[in-house]
C-alpha cells in the first residue's frame, strides 16, 4: 500500500520531502502501520470498514480539510457504503462543525482555559439516514475532537446502548486520536511542499 501521508500530502517519491521523512523511518512505519490496522484490519468484527471510513469523513469534515475529504470518501465508497451514507455524512459535518475545543478542567491553574460549548446532538433525519450505531459514534466523536476534557461515563453507555463493544469504542477512540495526528502532518507537510524551492 502507498504511503497515505506521502499521498495526502503530496509528496513525490525522491522530493527533499520525501527524504526528509525517509530520516524517520519509525515514524513513517507506524503511522503507515496505524493508517492500515485501523481502515484496513484483519478482522471488522467490532467496527465494520464502512462504519471505520464514514468515522474517519467524519473526523476529517469537523477538521474542515477538503484536501483529505476525496481521500476518505474514496474509502468509504470501496468499503462497499450504502447509498445515501455520504450524503448522510455530508448532513452531520455541516450541522455539527465549530470552532472548540471546550471543555472545564478539574479547579485550579488550568481552569482559565476553560470555555463552554456545545454538546452535539444530531437531528432526527440524520440519525435515521446513518442507523443507531453511526449515531452513536458520530456523537462520541464530536465529543472526543470538541469536548476532549469533558469525557464522562454516560457518553460511553450511549455507545454500548446503540450495540458497539468495548474494543469497537476503543477502534473509534483510536481512530480519532490518529486522525488528529495524521491531519496535522499533513497540514504541516503541505505548506512545506507549497514553500518556493
Amino acid at each position: 500500500m502507498p504511503d497515505v501521508i506521502d499521498t495526502l500530502a503530496g509528496i513525490a517519491p525522491g522530493s527533499p520531502l520525501h527524504a526528509i521523512r525517509d530520516q524517520r523511518p519509525q515514524a513513517r512505519l507506524h503511522a503507515q502501520a496505524s493508517y492500515e490496522s485501523l481502515l484496513s484490519p484483519l478482522s471488522d468484527a467490532d467496527a465494520s470498514k464502512v462504519e471505520r471510513f464514514a468515522i474517519a469523513c467524519f473526523v476529517i469534515g469537523l477538521h474542515g480539510r477538503p484536501e483529505m475529504e476525496s481521500f476518505y470518501a474514496a474509502g468509504l465508497a470501496g468499503a462497499g457504503a450504502p447509498a445515501g451514507l455520504k450524503e448522510a455524512i455530508a448532513a452531520a459535518v455541516a450541522a455539527a462543525r465549530g470552532k472548540g475545543p471546550y471543555g472545564h478542567y478539574p479547579k485550579g491553574p488550568l481552569s482559565t482555559e476553560d470555555e463552554s460549548g456545545p454538546v452535539h446532538r444530531l437531528d432526527a433525519a440524520t440519525r435515521a439516514s446513518l442507523g443507531p450505531r453511526l449515531a452513536a459514534a458520530f456523537e462520541h466523536t464530536h465529543m472526543l475532537v470538541f469536548h476532549p476534557r469533558d469525557s464522562a461515563p454516560a457518553y460511553l453507555q450511549s455507545l454500548i446502548d446503540a450495540g458497539w463493544s468495548t474494543t469497537g469504542i476503543v477502534v473509534i477512540s483510536q481512530l480519532v486520536a490518529f486522525l488528529s495526528y495524521q491531519i496535522r502532518v499533513v497540514a504541516g507537510l503541505r505548506a512545506l511542499n507549497a514553500r518556493p524551492a
